[in-house]
């Protein structure tokens, strides 16, 4: 991916209305369609709008893992944010990497098979880029978490690829669901791996000087 396509957004949706106020009025735009992001947000209690821009996510030859996530996750935010200068506007894209290869989600159960196979056994990096963009300018930061998988039986993979779960998920696992029982351990942020850094973008969002974050 070079550049943004269309920059067409989604239409706005609302999340986290629970009678709260973000700071006057001005609510936090997430420009991602994620509804893992939606739900880790919420649960942290932030109020917001939801508005997916529509960008290329091809990664670019040669272009290393963490510059990867953190050029996408700007690149959402962007866009996302060109029509609400007032508003704070958040991008992440979060990324399965391992012998420096990212694992995308993936198109097929065979695809999703070989890609667990590929992770069973070993560690491999999961990598968020998170992006504020607000009132012209862009903060932004790259998030590693390490995962170690256990070893994995064939039987084990054919019956957790027949749930359908690794199919819209980036490494074809979703360590929040049924591959919980998968993982032996991790070092760094589990929110990271179900998709969104939490403490971090929280520190990201202080950096930027965006209203109302605690």
């Amino acid at each position: 991916m070079a550049e943004s396509r269309t920059g067409i957004m989604a239409p706005v949706a609302r999340a986290g209305d629970n009678g709260q106020v973000y700071h006057r009025g001005v609510r936090l735009l997430l420009a991602s369609a994620s509804p893992r992001r939606r739900e880790l947000l919420a649960a942290a209690g932030l109020v917001f709008d939801i508005a997916a821009p529509d960008v290329d996510e091809r990664c670019l030859a040669g272009e290393p893992a963490a510059t990867y996530v953190e050029r996408l996750a700007r690149l959402k935010a962007t866009p996302a944010g060109a029509g609400e200068p007032e508003r704070p506007v958040l991008g992440a894209d979060t990324a399965v990497v391992v012998d420096g290869e990212v694992l995308g989600k993936p198109v097929s159960a065979e695809d999703a098979a070989g890609m667990l196979r590929r992770l069973s056994g070993r560690s491999h990096d999961v990598l968020t880029g998170i992006a504020v963009a607000w009132r012209g300018e862009i903060w932004s930061e790259v998030v590693r978490t390490r995962v170690w998988m256990a070893r994995l039986s064939a039987a084990q993979i054919e019956a957790y690829v027949a749930t359908g779960e690794p199919m819209d998920k980036a490494g074809g696992y979703a360590i929040q669901g049924r591959a919980a029982r998968f993982i032996s351990h991790i070092e760094g942020s589990l929110t990271n791996v179900v998709g969104l850094p939490v403490a971090s973008v929280l520190q990201l969002l202080r950096r930027a000087g965006a209203p109302g974050v605690e």
